[in-house]
């Protein structure tokens, strides 16, 4: 959410800022609407104060016994009561309203974020790895041999519809040893927390993270309004929901495995084939709670240890900052890493690392108190994916594939499979 007192100040800035994430003339139903509301505040606090003058006034008169003016300002002071109650309804109402505006508004980028309408308007700025030559036709990860017995798409429609898979044997045991090798490194080498959180969430904590109110229809919600979570962003983030911590209690830097569910509402008929874009999917997530000076640093710690994991597992990867059209709601810079995946010879978004600054804390009230006993600030926040774990498997697999069916294993995690090194043809671990 923005600062209204920021827009006040500068409503030129804000525009154009707004108009590099193709929203023109935001200021102006903001600045109208609260123009109106603290009017109504106004408004309320003069009929309050003379309701008050009124009340006074009313004692004084009855024990004069003059009976017209006792009653010309019991009146009077009835009146007060009932104008003050509807400015203060107003300007509540008005209040909300204000609100809804803000929350409906994308984050401003940082200066240094590239323009651009869409995703061929992002900028490469790293690239490590190159993409293994093969003397045969390369196949997505669904169509080699040996992942075909341990990735079951038609019982997993028969259970649950499209776009969900059933795994088991080498398969599924190659994704479990994903996981598991991923959170090992973020906390043993990289210095995060490891945190386990629910999958379920309340409305305020879907809100805190930008989730909603406009973009529900792309979540799961239950009948008793719940919501699951499209990423552990929402549950690590809101940790701080409400909070206002020491200066030294920064930065909390948490990583969690969870389940993780959206209804891709947006995608009908794309990446349709494979388990490349599922409804429910396993991530291992990164969020950093930092001091506003240090987050722009953090995001890039951040992306380096996503790329860390990539690197380790020997999987070629490139990574890019999003352009103003193509970047996340609550985003002000982002990196997306990308993967190489030979069956469809491209790179494959398979992190998306960001900067949020005070954007998120501002709608969860997450604020921190400075060491030089000044007023309290807003916290600066980051998350990203480090990694999806079943896009990792399947560049696992489509880059170690063999001509016979098999897939050669990533070294780093052959200790996760007992010593295993392949998966054999026939779909189990040798």
């Amino acid at each position: 959410m923005h600062d209204i007192r920021a827009i006040r100040e500068n409503p030129q800035a804000f525009d154009a800022a707004m108009a590099r994430r193709g929203v023109s003339g935001a200021s102006s139903e903001i600045l109208k609407v609260d123009e109106a509301r603290r009017a109504r505040i106004q408004a309320a606090e003069t009929a309050q104060a003379e309701q008050n003058r009124a009340s006074k006034e009313v004692g004084a008169a009855k024990s004069k016994g003059d009976e017209a003016e006792f009653e010309r300002l019991r009146a009077l002071v009835g009146e007060k009561k009932a104008e003050v109650a509807a400015m203060q309804a107003e300007a509540k109402a008005l209040d909300q309203q204000l609100t809804d505006l803000l929350m409906g508004l994308p984050n401003l980028p940082m200066e240094d974020v590239p323009d651009g309408a869409d995703e061929d308007d992002n900028v490469e700025i790293h690239r490590w790895g190159e993409p293994k030559r093969f003397d045969f036709q390369p196949k997505e990860h669904f169509e080699i041999e040996g992942v075909k017995p341990g990735m079951d798409f038609e019982t997993a429609a028969k259970l649950s519809g499209s776009r969900f898979v059933v795994m088991s044997g080498g398969v599924a045991r190659i994704h479990r040893a994903l996981a598991q090798f991923m959170l090992d490194v973020h906390v043993e080498e990289n210095g995060l927390s490891e945190t386990w959180t629910p999958v379920l969430v309340r409305d305020e904590m879907m809100y805190g993270t930008g989730q909603l109110p406009k973009f529900g229809e792309d979540s799961y919600q239950t009948t008793n309004g719940w919501w699951l979570v499209p990423t552990a962003e929402v549950t690590l983030t809101n940790i701080v929901n409400g909070m206002v911590v020491e200066e030294g209690y920064l930065p909390r830097r948490y990583v969690a495995h969870t389940q993780c569910f959206r209804s891709e509402a947006g995608s009908a008929g794309k990446d349709t084939a494979g388990m490349l874009r599922q409804h429910q999917f396993e991530k291992v997530e990164m969020v950093s709670v930092t001091h506003p000076d240090k987050s722009r640093g953090e995001l890039d710690r951040m992306t380096g240890c996503a790329q860390g994991i990539l690197e380790r597992l020997g999987l070629p990867y490139r990574t890019i900052v999003l352009c103003t059209g193509d970047m996340g709601f609550g985003a002000r810079r982002t990196h997306d890493i990308e993967v190489w995946l030979p069956g469809q010879d491209t790179y494959r978004e398979i992190s998306s690392v960001s900067v949020c600054g005070d954007f998120q804390a501002r709608r969860m009230n997450a604020r921190f108190k400075p060491a030089d006993g000044g007023k309290p600030q807003f916290l600066h926040t980051l998350n990203g994916s480090g990694l999806a774990v079943g896009r990792c498997l399947i560049a696992v697999l489509e880059n170690g594939q063999q001509a016979d069916g098999s897939v050669e294993l990533p070294e780093a995690l052959h200790p996760y499979l007992r010593g295993k090194t392949r998966l054999g043809a026939d779909g189990g671990l040798a």
